[in-house]
């Protein structure tokens, strides 16, 4: 996998769902610090397999996913 690929992918999926969830939190009504704090650790896991995802797509169109093995 494409690691310096997948970190910048990551950052900005963790953002995006992470921001998400806490607008859906706050919206329904959960706008105690403790849902908050939920909906932050849930985007930020979530955002883990679309970036995965989306990292072996970008690399196979490029033809770069094998470059950067650890």
């Amino acid at each position: 996998m494409n690691w310096p690929l997948f970190s910048v992918i990551y950052l900005i999926a963790a953002t995006v769902t992470t921001g998400i969830f806490i607008i859906v939190a706050l919206v329904t009504g959960l706008n105690e610090i403790a849902h908050v704090q939920i909906a932050v650790v849930l985007g930020t896991l979530a955002a883990i397999p679309g970036a995965m995802f989306f990292t072996k797509k970008v690399g196979s169109i490029t033809g770069n996913e094998e470059h950067y093995k650890v």
